[in-house]
């Protein structure tokens, strides 16, 4: 029998690079789905020290943070900016190929 790796185990092991983050949250944010962005940067946290660690770092309220990153939340702009620091990635903007 092949040895074999759960995949929640296998994605935290993959995000804890922040190349791969990156290309994770890029992957998301290109499916134009806001709950698909927050599922993905839930689990970059998750990789990066998990939510109580990011949440001492980035001075926000553990259960706000729970709260902001879960498929009902919207967290604002300067938060996504300051949780993707504390993950090692950082926000850039870049022009769309056209058709």
């Amino acid at each position: 029998m092949k040895p074999y790796i759960r995949h929640h185990d296998f994605l935290m092991k993959y995000l804890k690079d922040p190349e791969d983050a990156a290309e994770y949250l890029n992957a998301a944010l290109e499916a134009g789905d806001r709950k698909a962005f927050l599922i993905a940067l839930k689990n970059v946290i998750d990789a990066h020290g998990g939510m109580t660690r990011i949440a001492k770092a980035s001075k926000i309220h553990r259960v706000s943070l729970y709260k902001m990153l879960s498929g009902k939340g919207n967290p604002g702009f300067l938060n996504i900016l300051l949780l993707l620091q504390h993950a090692g990635v950082g926000f850039k903007a870049v022009a769309k190929k056209s058709n």
